[in-house]
């Protein structure tokens, strides 16, 4: 399980390897391969087992996604709002193992809970064996229609990147595949943690809020932006720790710049199109930095707004925990004057829509100086 890759199923490996060829590194694809064969008829089981047993998915409690462009306080919202007890979400053995969360991941929980890193890759958030989840890679073992594979398999990276995130050149009927995926996970999780409430993270879906709609008509969104500046040199750590610990491909081609602006403006494009009409207690927008400099405010007016119950009873909860990351180290970029020219050329109308400016101020920007990104809890 050393390659997140490790707990997909046979159609989805055997898809991706198709679009993009063999791995450039033979022993970590054997172990991948070795992997996904010799759970196989445990993965089976379970979903023959467990189906009878699941929700179905209209008895699945409308969900509440967080959505958001990565690095802007997705990640610091989903693990503060979770402290309540009221969530259930996606837990790290779930990320690993979606195929055989009642099965395999239960017996192999304390190996796989020792096996953890100690921070994600990308920055220096903790992970605990109760830490909530995004479900991308999760999703990634379950279908190809994700843009991890893009990380996994570079070698077809654009390809990868933008079926997993639009869809592009997909047909109805891998759309509508990648739905019932979506929605068996869904509904594993919601009876996994209880049949509590879903509270799901994930940016992948900032692009797919009328298609959620379209399965949970009662769902509720909290869609988090942040500075498009600082996300742009935070993105460029995202994709190049990413790239380097889990592509089992050369990268070297790969335009990390362009990728990060084109599927920023296609994102937010999106959200900003699909939002329209949606009543205040079903969607709220939260700027990241009202989250970083007054979080009890801002939980606040996320649940007022949305009409959550549990504010109340959960605040000491939430208390406890914003006091625990308090400290939390945040990383340091450089920004430079050559980041920032393609941030306000390319991204100017959500800088404009937004009011967002170039951090550093005007006197800053004259003199060239280098600036620093701190991402406090950012993801």
């Amino acid at each position: 399980m050393a390659h997140p890759l490790s707990g997909a199923n046979i159609g989805t490996l055997a898809a991706v390897v198709r679009r993009a060829g063999l791995p450039d590194k033979p022993l970590a694809g054997a172990g991948i391969a070795l992997s996904v064969l010799g759970r196989w008829p445990f993965s089976a089981a379970e979903r023959i087992l467990m189906e009878s047993r699941l929700p179905a998915a209209e008895d699945v409690a409308p969900p509440v996604f967080i959505l958001g462009h990565w690095r802007s306080g997705t990640t610091h919202l989903y693990n503060t709002m979770t402290q309540s007890g009221d969530w259930a979400y996606v837990p790290p053995v779930a990320t690993g193992l979606p195929w055989d969360l009642f099965g395999l991941a239960k017996a192999f929980r304390p190996l796989l809970e020792r096996a953890l890193p100690e921070h994600r890759f990308i920055d220096n958030i903790p992970v605990k064996p109760d830490s909530p989840q995004e479900d991308e890679i999760a999703v990634a073992n379950m279908s190809d229609l994700s843009f991890y594979h893009g990380i996994y398999f570079p070698r077809a990276f654009r390809e990868f990147v933008y079926r997993g995130l639009f869809f592009d050149d997909c047909g109805p009927e891998e759309v509508e595949g990648w739905r019932r995926m979506f929605l068996y996970l869904m509904r594993k999780l919601s009876h996994y943690q209880g049949r509590k409430p879903l509270l799901i993270k994930n940016p992948t879906y900032t692009a797919r809020l009328a298609m959620l709609l379209e399965m949970f008509p009662e769902a509720k969104f909290i869609h988090i932006h942040r500075n498009p500046y600082e996300v742009f040199v935070s993105m460029r750590n995202f994709w190049s720790k990413l790239l380097k610990e889990f592509a089992l491909q050369d990268y070297a081609h790969v335009d990390i710049d362009e990728t990060i602006l084109d599927v920023y403006e296609r994102m937010m494009r999106k959200i900003e199109t699909e939002s329209a009409g949606l009543p205040a207690d079903r969607f709220i927008e939260l700027r990241y930095s009202e989250l970083d400099q007054n979080p009890m405010a801002a939980l606040e007016e996320v649940y007022s707004t949305l009409n959550l119950p549990g504010f109340d009873l959960a605040r000491p909860a939430f208390a406890a925990y914003l006091a625990s990351v308090r400290s939390f180290k945040k990383n340091k970029f450089d920004y430079s004057d050559e980041a920032a020219e393609k941030v306000s050329r390319r991204l100017g109308y959500f800088l404009d829509k937004w009011g967002y400016a170039r951090p550093g101020g005007e006197q800053g920007q004259a003199r060239g100086e280098l600036r620093h990104d701190e991402d406090a809890g950012a993801a």
